[in-house]
């Protein structure tokens, strides 16, 4: 079969797609959709009240292993990018979003989080050049109500520093979003081996805090060992491999709004696995999560900067 030729913008330090490919856009969902069960197999598998020892095996292992099976390793600036990127898109992103969960309810955490969108429309405008639409500001309205008629709750409490931390998190992960489709990938460097470096440079982060503030668990079961496994094949080693190769090739809105399905995901799974309730106003919130996407990957939504020079990718 010939391959496929797509036409694509390039700037420098990676690719911007003018339009999302459904294709890409399918495949990149699946990183969120997967994130969307670390709470029902969190609950369901792993050892209660320890979320920094689920983030650490989680990460470390996965990187590890893809560092060691590629043979990739950073070098020259490299070190500080790979570091910096392990940070935002791993280490201190999921040590925010287990304090987080501590301080809020999931609701309101989630909420909080919802605000992603609009850090990643914001730092794309300084560091990527990218324009800011009015259906940017539309999509980010309607995702955030989504989100909220999903899992907010009438008795739902806020606390100061919660709220701090889950917009910190929110950053975090919007700074490695637009730092990863700003730099790109090292020359000769392939995706699993990129993925690697930063879950390993984020494990490594995350190790430390782990053993002061929880330390190791006295016994682990069966459940315990395919919850961990589940974690770090699926939630870290593949999701996060799917979701590096969308944000080089979608753009960095269209990407930042696909997380919006992780607790779109989280509530289906409650509702079938848990015997968790599903509203009316969470069907509505659903619907709307689901428009808000829709709405930033539209043509005339989703256009970038003006192309530097045009390039045909082979696919």
């Amino acid at each position: 079969m010939p391959a496929s030729i797509e036409t694509v913008s390039i700037k420098p330090g990676g690719s911007t797609l003018t339009k999302a490919s459904p294709r890409d856009l399918f495949i990149t969902a699946l990183a969120p959709m997967v994130w969307g069960s670390t709470y029902l197999v969190t609950t369901e598998f792993l050892p209660a009240d320890r979320p920094l020892l689920a983030a650490t095996v989680r990460a470390l292992p996965a990187g590890i292993v893809l560092m060691l099976v590629t043979r990739t390793w950073p070098r020259g600036s490299w070190w500080f990018k790979a570091a910096a990127l392990g940070a935002l898109n791993i280490g201190l992103f999921f040590f925010l979003l287990f304090f987080t969960a501590y301080q809020l309810p999931g609701g309101v955490a989630a909420l909080v989080g919802s605000v992603q969108p609009l850090f990643v429309l914001f730092l794309g405008v300084l560091l990527l050049g990218e324009r800011i639409r009015m259906a940017h500001i539309v999509a980010c309205a309607v995702g955030a109500a989504g989100v909220g008629l999903l899992v907010l709750r009438s008795d739902a409490t806020l606390t100061f520093i919660g709220v701090i931390a889950g917009m910190a998190g929110a950053l975090s992960m919007a700074a490695g979003i637009v730092l990863t489709k700003r730099w790109g990938r090292p020359d000769g460097v392939g995706l699993l081996g990129f993925t690697g470096m930063q879950l390993a440079m984020g494990g490594v982060m995350l190790l430390p805090a782990t053993l002061v503030v929880e330390g190791l668990p006295s016994q682990v079961t069966a459940p315990n060992v395919a919850g961990f496994a589940y974690l770090s094949v699926i939630g870290a080693l593949a999701a996060y491999a799917v979701w590096f190769r969308g944000i080089q090739r979608l753009p960095t809105m269209v990407v930042s709004f696909l997380g919006f399905l992780s607790p779109l995901v989280a509530t289906v799974l409650g509702f079938v696995f848990l015997g968790e309730s599903l509203s009316a106003w969470q069907v509505v919130g659903a619907v709307l999560v689901l428009a808000s996407v829709f709405l930033v990957q539209r043509p005339g939504a989703v256009a970038g900067p003006n192309p530097l020079r045009r390039a045909e990718v082979l696919r």
